[in-house]
């Protein structure tokens, strides 16, 4: 029997989650003790279902399955009895019994920052997050994201190009990749960055799998940036998370008029560090290893750009701003967009990139 199959009978035990899993380890000592118990010694921690669950046959199609995604390269698992389990997950309220892994594993070992936002970010979010897990990255912090469309997935581009990589924690079993779209990354993170689930192969993208995603971003992170974010964010899950876990907190502060600035505000408001700049976190960690300063790209002075200089804009307030007619100002803004240094918003208005 291999050493690990103990683990996985747990881990594929139906309707035994994590909290029960610790309250057995605790109680028993090793999965193989909890195993060997009959139901007189787990009725106190188990719930009648549980225990059947516990004691019936493992499915062996399952099993078989879990057995050949370990065999094959760069795939593990890791349990609260292996001597590389991270420490920061020590620290929180529910640590994960066990953690499926694809990659590099010693990255959960490495000081962490967790960078989260909107799914629907703007462009001028996507930039900011991949730019400050660049520059993270290249301070020696391995970037930590859920692998979500918008914030997630530029965090995760910008870690694996710094020298710190990246880690995702994802709300599905490791043999599935959610969301589709992001197929490309993931197999860039499992090749030199790392993939890693609490949920067994095969579990598909509930709901509420996320929430419980959020607390391990935070947990393994010194503190988490939270760059877009509207009012009703699941990005702010992990944010009072990682302070009830007694992480850091920052925010990126963006126009009082965009919606997916409400949330990072919010954030600032109740005690989120405000941050302009990786320098910011890296000071406010007390981070030692030398930031490079960022090359910044030559700008020239342009009347549309100056007009958008503070917060977004409609065509008609850029024309009353800069005297151009609408021909020539709808010319001026298509070629900005082209070159990315603009950006079109719902309601006809026009944003600067940075």
């Amino acid at each position: 029997m291999n050493a690990l199959d103990p683990w996985l009978r747990l881990a594929l035990a139906p309707g035994v989650g994590n909290t029960s899993l610790i309250r057995l380890l605790t109680a028993f000592g090793s999965p193989e003790a909890v195993l060997s118990s009959g139901r007189t010694a787990l009725a106190p921690y188990l719930s009648a279902a549980q225990c059947d669950a516990l004691l019936a046959a493992p499915d062996a199609a399952q099993l078989d399955a879990a057995q050949a995604w370990l065999a094959q390269p760069g795939n593990s698992l890791m349990t609260l009895a292996d001597a590389d389990y991270p420490k920061a997950l020590l620290e929180i309220a529910d640590p994960p019994a066990m953690l499926y892994c694809k990659g590099q594993r010693n990255l959960l070992s490495q000081p962490a920052l967790g960078i989260v936002g909107s799914r629907n970010a703007t462009p001028q979010g996507v930039r900011d997050a991949e730019a400050f897990a660049r520059a993270l990255s290249d301070a020696g912090l391995t970037i930590v994201s859920g692998l979500a469309l918008g914030i997630d997935a530029a965090a995760h581009r910008g870690g694996l190009a710094g020298a710190g990589s990246s880690v995702a924690i994802v709300g599905t079993g490791l043999d599935r990749i959610y969301p589709a779209r992001n197929k490309a990354l993931a197999h860039r993170l499992a090749e030199t960055g790392l993939i890693v689930s609490e949920f067994a192969l095969g579990t598909p993208p509930l709901p509420g799998h996320f929430p419980r995603r959020n607390r391990l971003i935070s947990g393994l992170s010194r503190g988490v940036l939270v760059v877009e974010a509207a009012p009703d964010s699941g990005s702010l899950i992990t944010a009072r998370v990682a302070t009830e876990q007694g992480r850091e907190v920052f925010a990126i502060p963006g126009s009082i008029h965009s919606p997916l600035a409400r949330g990072c505000h919010a954030l600032i408001k109740q005690g989120a560090k405000l941050v302009e700049s990786a320098a910011d976190i890296l000071d406010e960690l007390a981070w030692l290893q030398r930031l490079a300063p960022p090359v910044l790209p030559e700008t020239r002075s342009d009347p549309v750009l100056d007009a958008l200089d503070g917060a977004p804009a409609t065509v008609d307030t850029l024309a009353q701003r800069t005297g151009l007619t609408l021909d020539a100002l709808s010319a001026k803004l298509l070629a900005l967009e082209l070159d990315g240094r603009i950006a079109s918003l719902p309601g006809g208005r026009y944003q600067k990139i940075h």
